[in-house]
């Protein structure tokens, strides 16, 4: 075990204080407390990234674990904030949805794959969308938050479409072969 695995090991112990604190504390300041857990586990994902490569330290376990501490850590959170009531069921379903789909997808593969840059995007807008979803702020940010969850949304459904297209190598309707003699 190396130490950006035990990092993200250590992310993954992050989801479920998170959803302790969101549960059991019913004011702002656990609102606050939750979002600083979450920066926190967020910040730790890109150090052992950076670590894993500056190390030369890339595993078949952390391609596999990283991402998939990620998809705990955006779920715990985005449950609790259905339970609360701060965000429909339907659209974590659609997030939960691609995110089984993709993972099982990747387990029938021959060859584990990092992230393309969509599924990066995609980490980075849920990211960001779930922290402002965590901040108690002043509702005139409802909807500028809500814009970007549905941003997240988005890229979460495209990123899992590219990994789709990517895995299937599907060529184009119009082979571009013809020739124009």
């Amino acid at each position: 075990m190396n130490l950006p695995n035990l990092i993200t090991i250590g992310r993954l112990l992050l989801a479920p204080l998170l959803i302790l604190v969101l549960t059991l504390w019913q004011a702002d300041t656990a609102r606050w407390w939750a979002l600083g857990i979450f920066l926190l586990a967020a910040l730790t994902d890109w150090l052992d990234g950076y670590l894993a490569r500056r190390l030369n330290q890339i595993t078949d376990l952390g391609k596999i674990l990283d991402p998939l501490v990620d998809k705990i850590l955006i779920l715990a959170a985005l449950l609790v904030l259905v339970q609360l009531g701060d965000v429909p069921a339907w659209s974590v379903f659609i997030i939960l949805l691609r995110e089984m789909f993709i993972a099982s997808w990747r387990v029938n593969q021959t060859q584990v794959q990092g992230a393309n840059i969509w599924g990066k995007l995609k980490t980075v807008g849920q990211i960001l969308a779930v922290a402002l979803l965590l901040a108690p702020l002043a509702p005139v940010w409802d909807i500028p938050i809500l814009m970007i969850y549905g941003g997240a949304i988005a890229l979460t459904v495209i990123s899992g479409l590219i990994y789709i297209k990517e895995s299937y190598s599907i060529p184009p309707i119009i082979p571009d072969t013809i020739n124009n003699t």
